[in-house]
Protein backbone atom coordinates (compact mmCIF):
# COMPACT_ATOMS: atom_id res chain seq x y z
CA UNK A 1 0.00 0.00 0.00
CA UNK A 2 1.27 3.61 -0.60
CA UNK A 3 1.80 5.98 1.69
CA UNK A 4 -0.72 7.83 3.00
CA UNK A 5 -1.19 11.34 5.13
CA UNK A 6 -2.97 13.61 6.27
CA UNK A 7 -3.69 16.81 3.98
CA UNK A 8 -5.39 20.10 4.92
CA UNK A 9 -8.18 21.39 2.33
CA UNK A 10 -9.01 25.19 2.51
CA UNK A 11 -12.96 25.74 1.60
CA UNK A 12 -15.16 28.81 1.16
CA UNK A 13 -16.16 29.33 4.75
CA UNK A 14 -19.31 27.41 5.90
CA UNK A 15 -18.69 24.73 3.27
CA UNK A 16 -17.00 22.50 5.15
CA UNK A 17 -19.74 20.03 5.53
CA UNK A 18 -20.82 20.21 2.08
CA UNK A 19 -16.88 19.77 0.67
CA UNK A 20 -17.16 16.62 3.45
CA UNK A 21 -20.24 15.33 1.89
CA UNK A 22 -19.03 15.71 -2.00
CA UNK A 23 -15.60 14.00 -1.22
CA UNK A 24 -17.19 11.30 0.31
CA UNK A 25 -20.01 10.88 -2.57
CA UNK A 26 -16.98 10.95 -5.39
CA UNK A 27 -14.78 8.38 -3.24
CA UNK A 28 -17.96 5.62 -2.99
CA UNK A 29 -18.49 6.80 -7.22
CA UNK A 30 -15.27 6.60 -8.21
CA UNK A 31 -14.39 3.42 -6.54
CA UNK A 32 -11.28 5.90 -4.19
CA UNK A 33 -11.84 4.04 -0.97
CA UNK A 34 -8.54 2.69 -0.93
CA UNK A 35 -6.57 6.12 -1.57
CA UNK A 36 -9.24 8.48 0.36
CA UNK A 37 -9.45 6.79 4.03
CA UNK A 38 -11.14 9.46 5.79
CA UNK A 39 -12.61 12.91 5.88
CA UNK A 40 -13.04 14.87 8.78
CA UNK A 41 -14.17 18.72 9.27
CA UNK A 42 -12.73 18.93 13.60
CA UNK A 43 -15.49 19.66 15.65
CA UNK A 44 -14.76 20.79 19.68
CA UNK A 45 -17.14 20.83 22.10
CA UNK A 46 -17.36 24.43 23.97
CA UNK A 47 -19.33 25.70 26.89
CA UNK A 48 -21.11 28.78 25.68
CA UNK A 49 -22.14 31.40 28.53
CA UNK A 50 -24.91 33.63 27.67
CA UNK A 51 -27.04 35.32 30.11
CA UNK A 52 -25.61 33.55 33.12
CA UNK A 53 -26.49 30.20 31.08
CA UNK A 54 -24.30 27.67 30.43
CA UNK A 55 -25.26 25.62 27.19
CA UNK A 56 -22.80 22.60 25.71
CA UNK A 57 -21.96 23.10 21.69
CA UNK A 58 -20.01 21.92 18.99
CA UNK A 59 -17.53 24.28 17.17
CA UNK A 60 -15.72 23.76 13.96
CA UNK A 61 -11.85 23.68 15.55
CA UNK A 62 -10.83 25.33 11.62
CA UNK A 63 -13.51 26.98 10.02
CA UNK A 64 -12.91 27.62 6.45
CA UNK A 65 -10.80 23.61 6.30
CA UNK A 66 -11.24 20.32 6.05
CA UNK A 67 -8.67 17.48 7.17
CA UNK A 68 -7.98 14.86 4.30
CA UNK A 69 -6.31 11.17 5.30
CA UNK A 70 -5.81 10.17 1.79
CA UNK A 71 -2.49 8.75 -0.99
CA UNK A 72 -1.25 11.70 -2.64
CA UNK A 73 -1.47 10.82 -6.19
CA UNK A 74 -2.85 12.54 -9.50
CA UNK A 75 -6.24 11.01 -9.12
CA UNK A 76 -6.95 11.94 -5.60
CA UNK A 77 -5.40 15.52 -6.11
CA UNK A 78 -7.82 16.22 -9.01
CA UNK A 79 -10.69 14.63 -7.60
CA UNK A 80 -10.16 16.83 -3.94
CA UNK A 81 -9.05 20.06 -5.80
CA UNK A 82 -12.11 19.68 -8.13
CA UNK A 83 -14.46 19.24 -5.63
CA UNK A 84 -17.27 22.15 -5.27
CA UNK A 85 -16.52 24.56 -2.47
CA UNK A 86 -12.73 23.66 -2.81
CA UNK A 87 -10.50 26.39 -2.83
CA UNK A 88 -6.74 24.27 -2.39
CA UNK A 89 -4.67 22.12 -0.59
CA UNK A 90 -2.64 23.91 1.92
CA UNK A 91 1.50 24.13 1.31
CA UNK A 92 3.74 26.40 -1.12
CA UNK A 93 2.17 26.88 -4.74
CA UNK A 94 0.16 24.11 -5.57
CA UNK A 95 2.02 21.79 -3.50
CA UNK A 96 -0.11 19.87 -0.44
CA UNK A 97 2.08 19.33 2.62
CA UNK A 98 1.25 16.45 4.97
CA UNK A 99 0.61 17.12 8.61
CA UNK A 100 2.87 16.30 11.05
CA UNK A 101 2.49 13.46 13.78
CA UNK A 102 3.03 16.29 15.83
CA UNK A 103 0.25 18.60 14.25
CA UNK A 104 -2.04 15.75 14.50
CA UNK A 105 -1.93 14.81 18.24
CA UNK A 106 -3.42 17.86 19.79
CA UNK A 107 -6.46 17.04 17.26
CA UNK A 108 -7.20 13.54 18.97
CA UNK A 109 -5.57 11.43 15.38
CA UNK A 110 -3.16 9.56 16.45
CA UNK A 111 -0.78 8.67 13.76
CA UNK A 112 1.54 6.41 13.29
CA UNK A 113 0.23 3.64 16.38
CA UNK A 114 1.06 5.68 19.56
CA UNK A 115 -3.11 6.60 20.65
CA UNK A 116 -2.55 8.49 23.38
CA UNK A 117 -4.73 11.29 23.95
CA UNK A 118 -3.57 14.32 25.12
CA UNK A 119 -6.26 15.75 27.89
CA UNK A 120 -7.95 18.95 26.80
CA UNK A 121 -8.83 22.13 28.50
CA UNK A 122 -12.84 22.66 27.98
CA UNK A 123 -13.00 26.04 26.08
CA UNK A 124 -15.73 28.20 27.28
CA UNK A 125 -17.13 31.01 24.76
CA UNK A 126 -18.46 33.71 27.02
CA UNK A 127 -20.84 37.21 25.54
CA UNK A 128 -18.57 39.26 28.07
CA UNK A 129 -16.92 42.16 26.83
CA UNK A 130 -14.87 44.95 28.34
CA UNK A 131 -16.88 47.39 30.09
CA UNK A 132 -19.29 45.28 30.53
CA UNK A 133 -20.98 44.78 34.22
CA UNK A 134 -20.58 41.70 36.02
CA UNK A 135 -21.51 39.58 38.93
CA UNK A 136 -19.27 37.08 40.68
CA UNK A 137 -21.39 33.76 40.94
CA UNK A 138 -18.93 31.92 43.29
CA UNK A 139 -16.07 32.02 44.88
CA UNK A 140 -13.82 34.55 47.34
CA UNK A 141 -15.54 37.28 45.60
CA UNK A 142 -18.98 35.73 44.95
CA UNK A 143 -21.78 38.86 45.06
CA UNK A 144 -19.13 41.45 43.89
CA UNK A 145 -20.90 43.25 41.31
CA UNK A 146 -18.06 44.96 38.85
CA UNK A 147 -16.88 46.30 35.37
CA UNK A 148 -14.64 43.99 33.36
CA UNK A 149 -11.47 45.59 32.45
CA UNK A 150 -9.89 42.66 30.31
CA UNK A 151 -10.87 39.32 28.61
CA UNK A 152 -8.04 36.81 28.38
CA UNK A 153 -9.82 33.66 26.23
CA UNK A 154 -6.52 32.12 26.44
CA UNK A 155 -6.99 31.76 30.03
CA UNK A 156 -10.37 32.05 30.44
CA UNK A 157 -10.27 34.67 32.85
CA UNK A 158 -11.98 38.13 33.17
CA UNK A 159 -9.98 41.04 34.80
CA UNK A 160 -12.36 43.07 37.60
CA UNK A 161 -11.49 45.67 39.66
CA UNK A 162 -12.83 45.10 43.49
CA UNK A 163 -12.15 47.52 46.61
CA UNK A 164 -9.88 46.47 49.05
CA UNK A 165 -8.22 48.41 51.98
CA UNK A 166 -9.70 51.28 50.59
CA UNK A 167 -8.28 50.98 47.13
CA UNK A 168 -9.10 49.68 43.77
CA UNK A 169 -7.39 46.14 43.22
CA UNK A 170 -7.37 43.95 39.69
CA UNK A 171 -8.80 40.76 40.03
CA UNK A 172 -9.09 38.09 37.81
CA UNK A 173 -11.96 35.67 37.99
CA UNK A 174 -12.34 32.56 35.84
CA UNK A 175 -15.54 32.05 33.31
CA UNK A 176 -17.33 30.16 35.12
CA UNK A 177 -17.82 31.98 38.00
CA UNK A 178 -18.98 35.01 36.51
CA UNK A 179 -22.16 36.09 34.74
CA UNK A 180 -23.68 39.52 33.41
CA UNK A 181 -25.38 41.70 35.65
CA UNK A 182 -28.89 42.06 34.82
Amino acid sequence: MTETNWYVVHTYSGYENKVKANIEKTIENRKLQDQILEVRVPLQDVTELKNGVKKQVSKKMFPGYVLIHMVMNDDTWYVVRNTRGVTGFVGPGSKPVPLTPAEMRPLGISVGGTNEETPKKEKIDIDVEVGDIIVVTSGAWEGTTSAVTTVNEHKQTVTIEVEMFGRATSVEIDFLDIKKAE
